[in-house]
């Protein structure tokens, strides 16, 4: 059983990994935007994971931290 879910598993992220190329090489794609999206989405998940260690004091609040998203492009 442990091995057929390590198949699926690994055929779905083959599938998502194939999907995600598909989109950046494109022509007409929005790399940019795709990405900045991506990092964005990253950048919320982090902060909703962090905000129960964070926000009861420590080195600050992730609001503090710089914004980690695709500012590179």
């Amino acid at each position: 059983m442990t091995e057929f879910l390590n198949s699926v598993v690994t055929i779905v992220i083959a599938i998502v990994g194939i999907a995600g190329l598909a989109v950046l090489v494109s022509k007409q794609a929005n790399t940019s935007q795709v990405l900045s999206t991506g990092g964005s989405a990253v950048s919320g998940i982090l902060q909703t994971a962090l905000s129960p260690v964070t926000s009861g004091g420590g080195i600050g609040s992730v609001a503090q931290m710089p914004n980690i998203g695709a500012s590179f492009l």
